[in-house]
């Protein structure tokens, strides 16, 4: 059982994560780029992925949690932290990141300058820079475990 939960977690985290955080990566510099006259439909995708990702990532804790349990690591301190990295991680997108896209692409269609949606969008890559350190660090500690006790 152990090694289908895994299998489970991993995909979930490759096949949910991965595209948000692409995608909210790609977000920036295609609302730049829409503000200058580029495709609207692009910057429009780019937040819809993010959003309906974000909702499928919730299978990546849920399975890391069976994982944990058939592991028995639930108290080790590498999973403590990185259960509360991903909380972080979790709180900055959903409350940082999906909003300020939206707020970018309502701005995009009202009435904004494209100075304002520029300088919106480097805040915005800036805090999907942060969400993704904190995928990546969660990633290290998956991997390296320290002071794991299951010789892994």
């Amino acid at each position: 059982m152990s090694k289908f939960l895994l299998s489970v977690h991993v995909l979930a985290a490759v096949l949910a994560v991965g595209p948000v955080a692409v995608a909210a990566s790609m977000f920036p510099a295609a609302i730049r780029r829409a503000a200058g006259g580029g495709d609207l439909a692009v910057v429009t995708m780019l937040h819809r992925i993010c959003r309906v990702y974000a909702y499928a990532a919730i299978a990546v804790p849920v399975f890391g949690f069976g994982v944990a349990g058939t592991m028995h690591v639930m108290g080790d301190p590498w999973l403590i932290v990185s259960i509360g990295l991903t909380a972080v991680a979790a709180a900055v997108l959903a409350l940082l990141v999906l909003p300020r896209q939206k707020r970018l692409l309502a701005e995009l269609t009202g009435e904004s300058t494209s100075d304002t949606l520029g300088s919106a969008a480097a805040r915005l890559a800036m805090v999907t820079g942060v969400f993704n350190l904190l995928w990546a660090a969660v990633t290290v500690l998956m991997i390296v475990r320290p002071g794991s006790s299951t010789g892994a």
